[in-house]
């Protein structure tokens, strides 16, 4: 089956256009035209969500569940076409194209079953105690409520799994709010062909139209006009750091200021500790190779820095991973954007004052191949440059002296979505010293593995201290992402009538 995109905007379950319109840009095959959304077709969005939440913010778990897996049903009927438009417009390859789509439709049954066991609702309940000296306790009750229609915006690298359908959007829809997409303009056809999904299953679930709206466009107005809508009430985003800044302060610069869950940028580092080092440094650098360059480099978790006390064992590291990315080809990056930004960045890298550049490309195409640089402690700790995050398979080696001035660094480090160690046991010691400063920075920290696979699981995290997200108390992968599209709301001495159903 070959989908063919008609390019209009779903509102309120009518597929509507515009006079404007923008052209895709795929790896291979035809562009197609896609209308672009206006600022009165993002207001009927947030005027049909804010009616939808009326009923669907107090509908029941298993409604909502069924309306979950109703659409993880209606993405694998289409499984074949959304495969198809997805490899023609990211140049992504089919096998990771297959497994995204997996991904997308396991964390929306994973949230149809988290749901129904209703712990994410937080009960908490205080009997009265009338007879309390000296003075009584009322009846106090205690549940999570939905917040009202939530904005979501598509990320360019997971056209899939962080897109239309993806974990913000199941996340939100699981809480009880009605969400509208601004869909990212890498990848528009198949975002409307998922947006193509979520309306057949609105519809197969009898649910009100509003519940789901998915508008397009290639400039900043659809997005401006989204988070400062007066009826929006959070905002879920992936992205860059730049876009996603612009974002956050019109969300707070609104006369109602709502929370923006944006996850901007990381470069991830790698602690390579000496025991390991010695013991297993040639296959960890062809590991770290290969997470490096995994899909052109252009996952968020994407482990960009590794840190290193230098000496011969840091020596053969570096031959090693010189060596492995030598032998990696060039891959197609996603957008024509991203590639002119990674060569851009990597020109920046390697323009920097004691930077020694291992490996350089010639880029100048969408097609990326590696850049490997490396560095020495004093060097970074006064570049605050290096420390940006370059989106692509770019990895810089930083020779630090001793523990001393790895422990400078990492205090020294942003916010981060991850951190590794790389340890055996003899590293123990250095690594406790390492512990307290690692969790202050990043939500997620690994011993002997790569960040690249994020787990779609209850105890995952994938956020950190700014600029890694723009909230550190919160999570876009996992069941824990739906307390971002709740509030808990106190009861007091209300008869059980009027109770919401939990």
């Amino acid at each position: 089956m070959t989908f063919m995109p008609h390019g209009k905007q779903l509102v309120a379950g009518q597929w509507v256009a515009s006079d404007a319109t923008f052209t895709s840009e795929p790896a291979t095959g035809t562009a197609h035209a896609f209308s672009v959304g206006t600022p009165e077709q993002v207001d009927s969005a947030c005027q049909a969500a804010e009616e939808a939440f009326w009923t669907y913010g107090y509908s029941s778990s298993e409604d909502r569940a069924r309306f979950l897996n109703a659409i993880a049903d209606e993405i694998e009927t289409l499984a074949d076409a959304i495969t198809e438009i997805g490899m023609a417009e990211t140049g992504l390859p089919q096998a990771r194209l297959q497994g995204e789509r997996g991904r997308t439709t396991g964390q929306l049954r994973l949230f149809a079953s988290h749901i129904l066991k209703g712990d994410y609702q937080d009960k908490r309940h205080d009997e009265a105690l009338p007879d309390r000296q000296p003075l009584p306790r009322p009846d106090l009750k205690l549940v999570q409520r939905p917040i009202g229609p939530v904005a979501v915006f598509g990320a360019s690298n997971f056209p899939l799994a962080f897109s239309t359908a993806g974990g913000d959007t199941a996340s939100a829809l699981a809480a009880g709010c009605p969400v509208v997409v601004r869909g990212h303009p890498a990848h528009p056809g198949t975002g409307e062909i998922v947006a193509e999904a979520i309306a057949a299953a609105v519809k197969s679930c009898g649910l009100h139209p509003g519940v789901f709206s998915f508008i397009q466009g290639n400039g900043y107005e659809v997005g401006q006009a989204l988070v400062q809508h007066p009826l929006i009430t959070a905002v879920g985003f992936t992205g860059s750091l730049r876009g996603g800044r612009a974002l956050f302060d019109l969300c707070a610069q609104r006369s109602n200021p709502i929370p923006f869950f944006g996850e901007l940028g990381s470069v991830n580092p790698m602690f390579l500790l000496p025991e390991a080092l010695s013991a297993r440094g040639e296959a960890i650098a062809k590991g770290w190779a290969g997470s490096l360059t995994m899909g052109a480099g252009q996952f968020c978790t994407n482990p960009g820095i590794v840190l290193v006390i230098d000496g011969p064992a840091a020596d053969a590291f570096v031959k090693t991973a010189t060596e492995a990315l030598g032998e990696i080809g060039a891959q197609t990056m996603l957008t024509d954007g991203i590639a002119s930004a990674f060569r851009s960045g990597a020109k920046r890298v390697a323009g920097s004052s004691g930077v020694r550049e291992l490996i350089g490309t010639s880029c100048e195409t969408r097609e990326a191949a590696p850049y490997f640089f490396e560095t020495t402690g004093d060097n970074w700790l006064a570049n605050e440059e290096l420390g940006e995050e370059v989106f692509g398979p770019l990895g810089i080696v930083v020779r630090v002296k001793d523990e001393i001035q790895l422990l400078e660094i990492a205090k020294g480090l942003e916010g981060q979505l991850t951190c590794t160690l790389q340890m055996d046991d003899g590293d123990t010691e250095l690594a406790r010293k390492l512990m307290p400063v690692l969790e202050r920075k990043a939500g997620r920290v690994l011993a002997n593995g790569f960040p690249t696979g994020v787990e779609v699981a209850d105890a995952m995290v994938h956020g950190g201290p700014y600029p890694a997200s723009t909230n550190f108390g919160a999570t876009s992968v996992g069941t824990l992402a739906i307390r971002r599209f709740l509030r808990p709301v106190c009861y007091q001495n209300l008869p059980d009538g009027l109770l919401p159903v939990a």
